[in-house]
């Protein structure tokens, strides 16, 4: 049986947490209940559509289909406090399934669908899931048997059954039909989950290995997005296109797909944020809102440079978030979209600012935000943990009422993390203006932030460090105009042998490392550049590639 999830959760002081209940953050219903409550009321109104197959479902249809599918889930001998891998791709039973956990207390852990068996079989084994969801294929990979390959791993943790849920139409024998579950059907009269109870599991962006596990209540992330759509001003009359990851935070709660259905509004599902079909999406659907990266921001404003944005008429708020948007980008983007720039700066930990919508140019295009909630706790450090001076950068500490005390079974890394006061150390290095918007200035991990996507160095270097011909190995952030950085390595070869990045490129794919991980660029050097007190010099390297990118003589 699985651990229970309060043994390796850290609370919020009692006296804390009186205090937010108090001043109605936490407003003690679940997200399930409140969900319902929201299609009870407007049970006709469009909730979902799916612009890849054509579904499309109320808000009482959806809600009907969520209770369906949590009947179906205790069915399978799954209970409240079980945990399922969900890897499953933007589309109606994403949203279906993870109502449905919501509703019976399964809690899902929101994987991604680049995560491969490496990432994969680790969260499953530190969550000691029971299932997992999974698409039959995806871009040509199997997923499906990639999560029957799992059993093994996981039921040693376990010593329960695994069960695949599979989304497609190519659902092998010994799978479970994810479409059939999520049909319609009769409820569940189960009892659901307490608000204080963990609703989801979060990965962190976090340095230090494989991704931490962030546990979010009902209480804390119903708030999380509940003022989260009070900052992009939505109503029910919103229409929300998820095109990133629906597992990421941001698409999920920043307000996101909860948020989006909390107010009454309707959710239209994309797989991809690539242009044309994205604005074509935005054209057929009415869609007034939507959240990018800087990444696909760029994209997007130059297929409008080509192509006009005729399409676009009805989005009012394009969110962008995941990394820092360059100024000259964020300027381009009200004059060539046609639409209002919403800055959006957080972490799935916790913390979320958000330019304001009638914030003056200067503020959305030069900041990323100021924290939504009044009881936002932030602070800017040095690294003795002093308080900086106005105006200087420092590192973001962070406390407040949906930002949780510790990562979920971990206490070396909590130590590292939280302070004895329960302080989040972000890793940003931000500045504060006098209005109190927060400027991204870089990180103080180690960190790579691919287009978004988070990736440990350390994670990437302990990978590279299984081949015999690299003696010393250094991963760091390549500046890339597209993505904002790439891996980049820097290796030590051992004497006698050849290194490709072809070679690393290979043996990490073979043992199933979500490919954007992969590193892009390798530089090959007879020792590798070291600090005065012998530590591997880590700003050196990133200050080498980027003369190497520009030309400049190192």
């Amino acid at each position: 049986m699985p651990t229970p999830i309060s043994d390796h959760t850290v609370a919020w002081p009692p006296a804390v947490a009186e205090d937010y209940r108090a001043k109605g953050y936490w407003a003690g219903s679940t997200l399930s209940a409140l969900l319902r409550e929201v299609a009870d009321r407007t049970p006709d109104a469009p909730a979902l559509v799916d612009a890849a197959d054509g579904v499309r479902l109320t808000h009482r249809e959806l809600a009907d289909r969520a209770d369906a599918a949590a009947a179906r889930l205790l069915d399978l001998g799954l209970s409240r406090g079980d945990r399922i891998v969900v890897q499953l791709g933007n589309g109606w039973e994403f949203v279906v399934l993870t109502l449905a956990c919501l509703r019976t207390g399964i809690v899902p852990v929101m994987a991604l669908p680049a995560h491969r068996r490496t990432e994969l079989a680790y969260l499953a084994r530190h969550a000691e899931a029971t299932a997992i969801a999974v698409p039959d294929r995806m871009r040509d990979f199997d997923h499906q048997a990639l999560a029957h390959e799992l059993a093994d791993d996981v039921q040693e943790i376990t010593g329960g059954p695994w069960h695949v849920l599979v989304a497609g139409p190519d659902v092998a024998p010994g799978s479970v039909d994810l479409r059939a579950l999520c049909a319609p059907g009769p409820a569940t009269d189960a009892a659901g989950p307490d608000s204080g109870d963990v609703a989801v599991f979060l990965l962190s962006g976090g340095t230090t290995g494989l991704p931490k596990l962030i546990a979010r209540t009902h209480d804390d992330y119903a708030y999380n997005a509940r003022r989260s759509a009070e900052m992009a001003a939505l109503d029910a009359t919103s229409v929300y296109l998820v095109s990133l990851p629906a597992g990421h935070n941001f698409p999920l709660a920043c307000p996101g797909i909860l948020g989006v259905l909390l107010v009454g509004g309707s959710v239209v599902t994309l797989p991809s944020p690539e242009p044309v079909r994205a604005f074509a999406t935005i054209a057929a659907e009415g869609v007034t809102h939507t959240a990018v990266v800087p990444a696909v921001a760029g994209r997007w404003l130059d297929h409008a440079a080509e192509h006009g944005a005729g399409e676009l008429t009805t989005l009012a708020v394009l969110q962008v978030g995941g990394a820092r948007l360059a100024d000259e980008l964020a300027r381009k983007v009200a004059p060539a979209l046609g639409c209002t720039l919403q800055q959006v700066f957080g972490m799935a930990e916790g913390l979320l600012n958000f330019t304001r919508l009638d914030d003056p140019d200067d503020v959305v295009c030069t900041t990323q935000g100021r924290p939504m909630c009044p009881d936002d706790e932030v602070r800017l450090v040095d690294e003795l943990d002093h308080d900086v001076p106005d105006g200087e950068p420092g590192s973001l500490l962070t406390r407040g009422p949906y930002t949780p005390r510790g990562y979920y079974k971990a206490a070396e890394q909590n130590a590292r993390a939280f302070t004895d006061d329960g302080w989040y150390r972000s890793g940003d290095i931000c500045r504060q203006t006098p209005d109190g918007n927060l400027v991204v200035e870089g990180r103080d991990k180690d960190m790579i932030n691919r287009g978004g996507e988070k990736i440990s160095a350390e994670e990437v270097e302990n990978l590279v460090y299984q081949l015999q011909s690299v003696a010393q190995v250094a991963a760091v952030a390549m500046p890339d105009p597209q993505l904002g950085e790439r891996v980049c390595l820097y290796v030590v070869p051992r004497p006698g042998a050849t290194v490709t990045l072809e070679e690393i490129r290979e043996a990490m794919d073979a043992i199933g490392v979500a490919r954007f991980k992969l590193p892009e660029h390798l530089v090959l050097v007879d020792e590798l550049a070291a600090t005065k007190v012998g530590k591997i010099d880590k700003k050196a390297l990133r200050a080498d590639i980027a003369d190497r990118l520009s030309g400049t003589p190192a």
